[in-house]
């Protein structure tokens, strides 16, 4: 006999009080997020032998904008987590965190931890040509740089390795292979990378990234300017990928994350909400803000 459905008790709209009398012309003042009450949270742990990156009590900042308040999880080694949530909540703040891009920005800080096997990324002495070796990432809009398909692929590789050629080439073969693009391409790689399709440029971004055998690799948005055809090459390429590496994609498009992901986390106003197995967080949602989002009331 099936489960029944479960269902969300619609929202009660509350009777304004008589006590006290508010003109309609006062404004509400909102505190600022850090003088806010934590809202209720819910986030399983992943176990530890299975974690990959650790973040703790991780607060980040744009000058004096607090944008991410003590955000503390675990992401899993060769497994995707998704980061949803509504326009500003944090996702991509985050994901700029975990490979300190944001340090190409005057004002902009971050505080807490954030360990890749063990070590705090977020140290002043981490060297970070090598940090960026080890977490690659994609962007929103395609990348490629103006060069041959097959310069594209191995820019990385040559930057921080010194391969003969044929084991480059190999390399290269290799990483579009991963990315599901090499029957497409393999009879033009000298051909300039501006040529392909919007869908293959972000798939060559995929190889670009992977040509350096990142152990992290971060999607944002990744799909947002695809075609169905081409976002669906994209999300088998990301299911295909994560037997091989720990992979953290930023979305708005909830059936995407359910569809590819198994760790969904849900944020709102700076602050981590929800995380746990996707299947959980979609069917039995634990607090009042991610239901109501998973369900579509707002976002």
């Amino acid at each position: 006999m099936p489960s029944p459905e479960r269902r969300i008790p619609p929202i009660q709209a509350q009777t304004p009080s008589t006590e006290a009398h508010v003109p309609a012309s006062a404004e509400v003042q909102t505190p600022p997020l850090d003088e806010q009450p934590p809202p209720q949270q819910f986030v399983e742990p992943v176990p530890q032998d299975e974690v990959k990156v650790s973040i703790r009590n991780l607060n980040f900042f744009y000058g004096q904008t607090h944008a991410l308040l003590d955000v503390s999880m675990g992401i899993p080694n060769k497994a995707v987590t998704a980061i949803v949530g509504p326009s500003g909540c944090g996702k991509s703040t985050l994901l700029r965190v975990l490979n300190r891009i944001y340090g190409l920005y005057p004002g902009q800080r971050a505080e807490g931890e954030v360990l890749l096997d063990g070590q705090n990324i977020l140290d002043r002495k981490v060297h970070l040509p090598w940090l960026r070796s080890r977490v690659g990432m994609v962007f929103q809009q395609s990348t490629p740089f103006p060069m041959s398909i097959f310069d594209n692929v191995a820019f990385g590789v040559r930057l921080y390795e010194n391969l003969r050629k044929p084991e480059l080439a190999a390399r290269v073969e290799e990483s579009l292979r991963s990315a599901a693009l090499w029957e497409e391409v393999k009879d033009k790689l000298d051909r300039s990378a501006l040529s392909l399709s919007g869908g293959q440029q972000q798939r060559l971004c995929v190889a670009r990234s992977m040509a350096v055998r990142p152990e992290v690799l971060l999607l944002d948005e990744p799909a947002s300017a695809l075609d169905p055809i081409s976002t669906a090459k994209l999300e088998d390429t990301i299911v295909s990928l994560k037997r091989e590496v720990a992979i953290v994609i930023v979305t708005h498009n909830l059936q995407q994350a359910a569809r590819v992901s198994d760790r969904t986390a849900f944020m709102f106003l700076g602050r981590l909400i929800e995380y746990g197995t996707t299947e959980r967080v979609f069917n039995n949602p634990r607090t009042a803000r991610a239901a109501d989002y998973v369900t579509g009331r707002f976002g």
